[in-house]
Order: structure tokens, then sequence, then C-alpha cells
């Protein structure tokens, strides 16, 4: 029993509580962006809260909002007043009661630029806090870079059948530069099934070779598998064989810009590839996924290592955000845009209609995540 127990608490301190923290920093920030905005813009706000479910701790500020910390640390919420609950769907029937002096400072009754405003300050909060946070790494620690050079091809490659050779120095892919090899395994990875022209440098020569990156399982360095795409060229990486570029400030701002748009041009990517069959669902991750990750990262590279996953994790909630799906973020501005062309909002009807289906495919997404997340678990 008492090994057992062991067991939980290492589990709990190890993956759970990093996560947690990591989680709970992205999700106040995104919704900060939320609530600064409509306070920006004069509209009221009822509450503020960090997690779903019972209510664990609160108070209430000067102006009313009530602080919230609840029991479900899996996300967050900014509820307006006048709204019906934290997806800011609103009750129609209350709201046509309201006298007009009550409407003032109402979300829903806000100009429709307004509400875009505070719609969109959440995902863009995250882009913002991912671009500091990957700046500050890179000015402080510096940026890992590896040449993009081949120093073994695997027998009956994708690479050996393009005529790549040992000592081949890859300078582009489809005419994208390339700097580092981690920055070539990530384009590959993204790119099983799909033909590359590859710039590469050998003897003070530049050749243009032509690949297809295969499918393959691959291990993902967190005790589990992925399948991506694959050349067959691997680079033995030596004590100085890894550059650790430092920029200041300025530079690694830009630095940071480019890393977030590279976190969501590999999501878009993937996602494109995912409807058109090229990619598989079943590398969709979780709550689940994101604690192991999250332990493993906390474990071997530390707090700079686990700060650099926060980031990675900021962008791809705030991405995510963006999805027009009703409930989200993308929804709303869905709902907003159609507003616009057609000068009035959507009906009550349409819009009730509209949140619920966006609630199963939220619902129905959570599940299907959390089912990879274990099977990961189940298969490693």
């Amino acid at each position: 029993m008492m090994e057992f127990l062991q067991q939980i608490w290492t589990v709990i301190s190890g993956s759970v509580v990093p996560a947690l923290a990591v989680l709970l920093v992205v999700v106040f920030v995104h919704e900060m962006g939320h609530f600064l905005t409509a306070r920006w813009c004069g509209i009221r706000i009822a509450a503020f809260s960090l997690g779903f479910g019972p209510e664990l701790a609160h108070w209430v500020d000067r102006r009313g909002t009530r602080w919230r910390l609840a029991a479900v640390p899996l996300g967050g919420y900014v509820r307006f007043e006048g709204d019906d609950n934290a997806s800011s769907t609103p009750d129609f029937d209350a709201l046509e009661r309201l006298p007009a002096e009550t409407k003032r400072g109402l979300f829903h009754f806000a100009p429709l630029w307004k509400r875009t405003a505070v719609v969109t300050a959440g995902p863009i909060a995250n882009f913002i806090l991912a671009i500091l946070v990957f700046a500050a790494l890179f000015a402080t620690i510096g940026r890992p870079v590896s040449l993009p050079r081949a120093d073994s091809v695997v027998a009956g490659s994708p690479a050996e059948k393009a005529g790549f050779k040992p000592g081949d120095l890859v300078l582009s892919i489809n005419g994208e530069a390339v700097d580092s090899f981690s920055e070539m395994q990530e384009i590959v990875s993204l790119s099983a099934g799909s033909s590359l022209s590859i710039l590469i440098q050998r003897a003070g020569e530049k050749l243009t070779l032509t690949a297809t990156p295969e499918r393959r399982e691959m291990p993902d360095g967190l005790g589990g598998t992925q399948r991506v795409g694959v050349l067959g060229l691997s680079r033995t990486l030596s004590a100085g064989d890894v550059d650790y570029r430092r920029y200041g400030p300025i530079a690694a701002l830009g630095q940071g810009v480019d890393q977030t748009w590279d976190i969501i041009h590999r999501t878009l990517t993937y996602v494109g590839r995912l409807f058109v069959g090229r990619e598989s669902p079943d590398q969709l991750s979780g709550p689940v996924r994101v604690a192991q990750v999250s332990g493993v990262v906390a474990h071997a590279g530390g707090l700079p290592a686990l700060i650099h996953l926060g980031a990675i994790l900021s962008v791809s909630i705030g991405f995510i955000n963006l999805f027009p799906v009703p409930m989200l973020d993308g929804g709303h501005l869905l709902f907003y845009a159609i507003e616009a062309m057609r000068g009035r909002p959507l009906s009550r009807a349409a819009q009730e209609v509209g949140f619920r289906i966006g609630f199963a495919m939220v619902v129905l997404l959570f599940v299907f995540v959390t089912f990879n997340d274990l099977s990961r678990l189940g298969g490693s």
C-alpha cells in the first residue's frame, strides 16, 4: 500500500504539478487579455475564474468582479454581466427585459468593434507571452543550433535514393532556408509523402536533390512514439557541435516572433494535411499528454525547458482558440463577421444552435484526445 501511495505521489509531484503550473499561467494570461481589454472598453465583468466547477476560494474587487479559484484546473473564463454561462452565451430573455440605462456597459450591447477586440485579446495575449518568453530565453541562454549536415545516410532510405551522401550540408528545402538540423527535421516530419526540393552543398558545390520523406514510427524522446516523415539522414553530435546563439534584445524579439510563427505554421500544416487525409488524427494530444511531457521536460531540462514548453503551449492554446468553433473565441469572431456582413446579429435560435454544436464538438474533441493520450500510455 505504501509503495502504491509513493508511486501516486511521484506521478503528482513529477508530472501533474509542473503541468498545472504551466497550464495555469497560460490560462491566466489568456483570460487576462480578455479582462483588461473589456475593462478598457468599459464593459462590466461579473467574474474572473481560474478553473471550472466548484469554487475553492474567491474575493470580490471594488468594481464587483468575483475572482475565483475553482476545483478543475483545466481552463478558465471571464464572465461578463449579462452572460448566462462561462462561454459568454447571453440569457436573451433576461437581457431584453433590462431598462436602457442598465444595458450600458454590458458586453452584448457593446459596439461590434469592442466585442471583437475583447474576444481577440485572449489569443493575442497568448502570442505576446510566447514571444516574450522565447525572446528572454534566446537573449539569456541562447538558441541551440547545429548545422544541418548529414553525418550518415541510412541504407535504402529516401535520402539514399535521392542521392544524399555523408557530409552533405542542407541549405534550403522548397526554397525555405534551413539554419539547423532541428529545423530540417521539423520540415521533413510534416512532409511525409510530399516531394521536397532540397538544395545542398557538397565539396563546395551546390546541388539540388529531390526526395520524398516516408512515414515511420519513431521514438518521441518522452517514452512514446509518433508517426512522422523521415528522410534517413542522421547527425552525430559531439560537445562542440551545438552552438548556443545569444541575441540582443531587439534581435531576440524578432527570433521570438519567428519561433511563434513557426509553431502556428506547423500547426496549420498539420491541420491542413489532416483534413486531406495525409496525417493521422491519433497524433493529437490532450491534458494527459501535457502532464506527461511536462514531467519529462521538468526532470530532464529543468526550469528553462519547462518555461520553453509553456511558451509552446501558450501559442497552441491561443491558436486553437481562434478556430471558428462556437464556444471558442474563433466561434464568437465568426458570429461577429456574419453580423458585420448582415448588418445585424444572427437570430437567437441560430446562436443557441451554434453554441450547442460547438459544445458538443469541444466535448468530443476532449474525449478523443484523452483517449489518444491513454492509448499512448498503455502502449509505452
